[in-house]
């Protein structure tokens, strides 16, 4: 597959995921019904119809490339994978139900277990990104695309990172005055990658939680702008592990050594 099939693929799917944005908020405006899985986390009728949205068009596109989601099982116990989708619908389920903001929809397409394509949606603030190849990493404005600039607005003496909790553990805040932290702000789901991707935050720390479909979009994403993704060990993220854990992450700006 070349980079330029990979450009229509993404290009092609843009309307689908503006689509099921308007779908999950009119959905949320009816009153969401929510259930409890099996691993104790919410999903909501927002969550599968999105989910069958995506499905429904990537298998158009692409129907020879397997598609692992979140919220189907078809898939997930193949130990094989190298050029697969990873879908994640609904990311921040919890803030999609409480009416909140930063929930996205996401799609990462990975070829060789590397990501080589993401889009990410936040349909409440209404931000879609997309990428598909190193340095074709952007985010829509007024309809017209805006290549990403993830080293804008860098100041070395205020590096701000997003956190996925206002308590930081202790790991990681060894890490946070390795890179000279100094502030840090707070914010759920993939989203985190776009606003690092887009200059607007410089990096990202988490220990090992979550799950492939949660990152895969975003990776893409940050590393197409010209950031980085790597464990604590700065090794490189591969996919198709076993079960799609995720390891330690780092997520940094091109600034950030």
């Amino acid at each position: 597959m070349t980079q330029n099939d990979i450009k229509k693929i993404v290009e092609d799917l843009i309307q689908t995921f503006l689509d099921a944005g308007k779908v999950s908020l009119d959905l949320r405006k009816k009153g969401l019904i929510k259930e409890i899985k099996s691993d104790n986390t919410p999903v909501s009728n927002g969550d599968l119809e999105v989910n069958k949205i995506l499905i429904k068009k990537i298998l158009q596109l692409t129907p020879n490339i397997p598609i692992v989601s979140e919220e189907t099982s078809e898939n997930k116990s193949r130990d094989n994978l190298e050029d697969f989708w990873l879908i994640d619908p609904i990311d921040g389920t919890y803030d999609y139900i409480n009416n909140l903001d930063e929930f996205t929809i996401n799609a990462g397409l990975i070829i060789k277990k590397k990501p080589a394509a993401g889009l990410i949606y936040a349909p409440a603030k209404n931000r879609m990104f997309y990428s598909y190849g190193d340095d074709f990493s952007f985010e829509l404005i007024n309809g017209e695309p805006i290549k990403l600039d993830n080293s804008k607005n860098f100041d070395e003496n205020e590096i701000k990172f997003v956190s996925y909790s206002n308590k930081i553990k202790p790991e990681i805040n060894e890490i946070y005055k390795k890179l000279n932290v100094k502030k840090y702000v707070r914010m759920k789901s993939s989203l985190k990658f776009c606003v690092i991707a887009a200059g607007e935050y410089d990096g990202y720390v988490a220990e090992p939680r979550a799950s492939e479909w949660d990152i895969a979009a975003g990776h893409a994403i940050l590393k197409h702008s010209g950031g980085s993704v790597t464990d604590f060990n700065g090794q490189e993220i591969f996919y198709g592990k076993k079960d799609f854990k995720n390891p330690s992450l780092i997520l940094k700006s091109k600034n950030i050594q």
